[in-house]
């Protein structure tokens, strides 16, 4: 399963949406107090979009594909496993970037988390 996530996670970095390469532009530069984030990480048997493990904060970006219940039992998993979801449509982003940035760096800003190793095992079947 891990290989098949990480391959996944592969396919996504090379075919992101334009909202996510919009965001990915702002968080790789280390903008926020030098936390490092990743993109398109596999955590448990998810694929998120954004990660920052020293603040244990998610960053996804939602297009209209998005199902609130299957989106629902990721999330309670993730936070199951400390993680804190940050979620943004699309069009949020492409047309209030600085509205759903100023949201991101208030949450790291203000989360103490320790980095732990990314979880391997658990969460539910894509």
């Amino acid at each position: 399963m891990r290989n098949k996530l990480q391959n996944i996670a592969k396919i996504l970095r090379k075919r992101p949406t334009e909202a996510e390469k919009f965001m990915w532009r702002y968080l790789r530069s280390k903008q926020l107090e030098g936390l490092k984030f990743r993109r398109q990480e596999p955590i448990g048997n998810y694929v998120v979009d954004f990660v920052c493990y020293e603040k244990k904060i998610i960053v996804e970006i939602d297009g209209g594909q998005h199902c609130a219940e299957r989106d629902g039992n990721r999330n309670r998993w993730l936070e199951s496993q400390d993680f804190k979801i940050l979620r943004f449509w699309n069009t949020e982003v492409l047309k209030n970037a600085q509205g759903v940035w100023e949201v991101i760096r208030k949450n790291c800003l203000s989360c103490d988390s320790p980095s732990p190793a990314p979880p391997v095992k658990g969460g539910e079947d894509l």
